[in-house]
């Protein structure tokens, strides 16, 4: 077993990651170009063993990483899963990753697993419950956790606080960090008819300690509006690059990760989404 406090990054840097997939192992070993550091979804590694860990092992050796889970339902109404729990507690003890992150979302209802993220309402209830899991979380894993904006594609009716206002109030009851997800900030302001950049003024930044950027696809609604769907299935729209680009302006360079989950590309496309993020972090006000 990888012995993490011979191989302990504290934090990651303020540069380009990508979500790290198996098929670009040999890539990144030979020439990881504006690469920094690597993310994976949690929910990929908790076996024991096997050729997927090997390399996990061998990359952690070199780069910082960051845990990304996807499947823990924080906002769902039932108590978190122990048995996630305990293998999500195994995954972040022996790789000891410099950042851990989940969704403001639930994915499960009873004892079924829904293959989404959905959204949830901005109450004080709703808080209240999402506070709780959040607080177990941590004290399971026994550090910090960063919690992601969600793309929406409607807005609850009784919502009673505005999502900005819900992600501080969050972090201010549990000491949780923020991950900025910039695409998903773009996706929702088209879908709900708001503007992206006023969202990033209301945003906490100073509580952001990881950004992601994302590709997203284009359709219609039935009433011919437009409608973006947060696909993780192509490069990221220019709309998204001028908007990470106002919020690093305003808030300071912060490591950020290029997400590239379906049809994923050959690693010189992927490398190069990492370069055009490297050059704007490096003229970022710090």
């Amino acid at each position: 077993m990888l012995d993490a406090s011979n191989h302990q990054f504290d934090r990651l840097p303020n540069k380009p990651g990508v979500g790290y997939k198996p098929q670009h192992f040999t890539a990144i070993t030979e020439n990881a170009g504006a690469v920094e550091w690597l993310e994976i979804h949690a929910e990929n590694y908790m076996g024991d063993g096997g050729r997927p860990i090997a390399q996990l092992r061998h990359l952690a050796e070199r780069f910082a990483f960051s845990v990304h889970g996807v499947g823990l339902s924080i906002g769902g109404e039932g108590p978190l899963d122990p048995d996630h729990l305990a293998r999500l507690k195994h995954l972040v003890g022996w790789l000891n990753p410099a950042s851990f992150s989940e969704h403001l979302a639930w994915s499960t209802h009873e004892s079924a697993f829904l293959n989404d993220l959905l959204p949830l309402p901005y109450t004080e209830s709703t808080l209240a419950r999402v506070a709780d899991h959040i607080d177990e979380l941590q004290d399971t894993v026994g550090r910090q956790m960063l919690l992601e904006n969600p793309s929406s594609y409607l807005a609850f009716e009784e919502s009673t606080l505005d999502e900005t206002e819900f992600l501080r109030e969050v972090a201010d009851r549990t000491g949780c960090g923020l991950l900025l997800d910039v695409n998903n900030v773009f996706v929702s302001a088209t879908n709900l008819d708001t503007d992206p950049r006023s969202y990033i003024d209301a945003f906490p930044l100073d509580l952001v300690q990881e950004i992601h950027l994302g590709g997203h696809d284009e359709d219609k609604d039935d009433h011919g509006a437009p409608l973006l769907i947060d696909s993780h299935g192509r490069e990221i729209a220019d709309p998204v690059w001028a908007l990470f680009e106002y919020t690093i302006r305003r808030g300071g360079a912060r490591p950020t990760l290029i997400e590239w989950d379906n049809d994923v590309p050959e690693w010189p496309m992927l490398e190069a989404e990492a370069q055009r993020a490297a050059t704007m972090l490096e003229t970022a006000i710090t």
